[in-house]
């Protein structure tokens, strides 16, 4: 499992390897960037053993077959939240759709600014649609793509389930078998 790590406590690699314990303590989230002396990258990440613990949990939670696993970053720290609970489009990271997601309150306005017009609504069969589909499927997106990409596949069907009502192979027109007038029969 890749998680991304985040680190608000720098140091350059002099200076860790000096004292790199002391340098692991002082951090605020148990995470350290060594930058390059020469340039401004990182060369490596230093763990703290709570930290790193932390992290095997989240991928021995993430290899059981559970992959309703939120990554959400408060202060560069990762949490483990329940994967029932309601993801808020302000947390960040991409996550795997789950039976809980619903979008948010604001969703037919928000699909209006993306150019889906939707005038009703989503439905409950529309939306538990739209989640056993890409919950089987199992790709990860932002909050904010799963949203748009709710609004689009509801416009779609909304239109093509409203054509469909009008060309409906069932049903069987009524033949008056008569000539119009101007044929010769």
């Amino acid at each position: 499992m890749s998680v991304k790590i985040l680190s608000s406590s720098i140091t350059n690699l002099n200076e860790f390897s000096t004292n790199p314990i002391t340098a692991l303590t002082s951090t605020d989230c148990g995470i350290i960037a060594v930058l390059d002396d020469s340039a401004p990258i990182p060369v490596f990440y230093a763990v703290t053993p709570k930290r790193m613990a932390d992290l095997l949990a989240l991928e021995k939670l993430g290899n059981t077959g559970n992959s309703h696993v939120f990554l959400k970053d408060d202060l560069c720290n990762n949490y483990l939240l329940d994967p029932l609970t309601e993801y808020r489009a302000n947390s960040c990271g991409k996550f795997v759709m789950h039976s809980g997601w619903h979008p948010d309150n604001d969703f037919l306005h928000m699909a209006a600014i993306w150019g889906y017009i939707l005038k009703t609504p989503v439905t409950r069969t529309e939306l538990a649609s739209f989640v056993s589909y890409w919950e089987a499927e199992g790709k990860a997106f932002h909050h904010v793509q799963w949203q748009q990409k709710l609004a689009r596949s509801i416009q779609q069907n909304r239109i093509t389930n409203r054509t469909r009502s009008k060309l409906d192979m069932n049903n069987v027109f009524k033949d008056t078998y008569s000539i119009p007038k101007g044929f010769r029969g």
